[in-house]
């Protein structure tokens, strides 16, 4: 396993994300993941699962405390007399006294940046997340958050077809973790010549060079959603390889301003 080492604490630069996995097969793929290796785990309340993971890490006979255990705040939970009571509810789920990592899910709904940033450091200050994040936050947004609390992360989407370097830039710069949700494109990395091409000349997948381009950049995490065992096993097999200099930059080139994930109602004005 590789990590970033942020703010003096090691994460795991490779996480499994859980996003549109439910039930029993998201039991079972957190399960499977951990006993494989991974120890970073992305979760969210709107991803209706929590209870799944929060069952997984319970049976999986891994301590929690080797866990980064990640969930999210969903904007209809962000008003200040709100989101106490919805991370209770998560905890709950999840079957934990903390979380490893809060985010803010989106800068919408009822995100309010003073008051719903306030009520997030009440969180951490109470012992129920150890660290702060905001996802979806724009370099402006991100910039006024870090004047309201002291995060540790960023996420946002990235992949070779979306330059995200101004945000890691300042990801580097206040020394924070950038999490990249959606890094294989949704499948569309698997469509790239030069992926293809880098993956024949290693011995491996294009998913997995297109994985291995992230977390080999500094400060950034990736975390993939798996479905299938094979595919978790596969994305976990990036640690026996290094991209050059010169193929990390080839893969930069590729980005053309492409999103995957822009919903109208959630994503800041910049975006649209």
């Amino acid at each position: 396993m590789t990590y970033q080492t942020v703010q003096g604490e090691d994460v795991p630069a490779l996480g499994l994300g859980t996003w549109q996995i439910t039930g029993e097969d998201c039991y079972e793929a957190v399960r499977d993941a951990l006993e494989i290796g991974y120890r970073h785990i992305d979760t969210a309340q709107v991803y209706e699962n929590e209870d799944d993971v929060g069952r997984a890490l319970a049976d999986a006979g891994v301590d929690r405390d080797d866990v980064f255990l990640v969930t999210k705040v969903w904007p209809s939970n962000l008003a200040p007399e709100n989101l106490p009571r919805s991370v209770e509810r998560s905890l709950d789920k999840l079957q934990t006294d903390y979380v490893d990592l809060l985010y803010v899910h989106w800068p919408s709904g009822d995100f309010e940046m003073n008051g719903t940033m306030e009520a997030l450091r009440a969180q951490q200050d109470e012992g129920r997340a150890h660290r702060l994040g905001v996802s979806n936050f724009t370099p402006d947004l991100l910039e006024a958050a870090l004047d309201r609390a002291p995060l540790f992360a960023l996420q946002v989407e990235y992949h070779p077809f979306l330059d995200q370097r101004e945000l890691i830039g300042m990801c580097r710069r206040h020394d924070l973790l950038f999490t990249s949700y959606s890094p294989l494109a949704r499948g569309a990395v698997l469509e790239s010549d030069l992926l293809d091409t880098l993956a024949e000349a290693h011995g491996k997948h294009p998913a997995q060079v297109a994985l291995r381009w992230q977390v080999q950049q500094d400060h950034v995490a990736a975390i993939p959603k798996a479905s299938s065992e094979e595919h978790r096993r596969s994305n976990f097999d990036l640690f026996d390889f290094e991209l050059s200099p010169e193929e990390m930059d080839a893969i930069f080139e590729l980005a053309r301003g492409e999103r995957v994930v822009a919903p109208d109602s959630l994503a800041p004005a910049a975006w649209q």
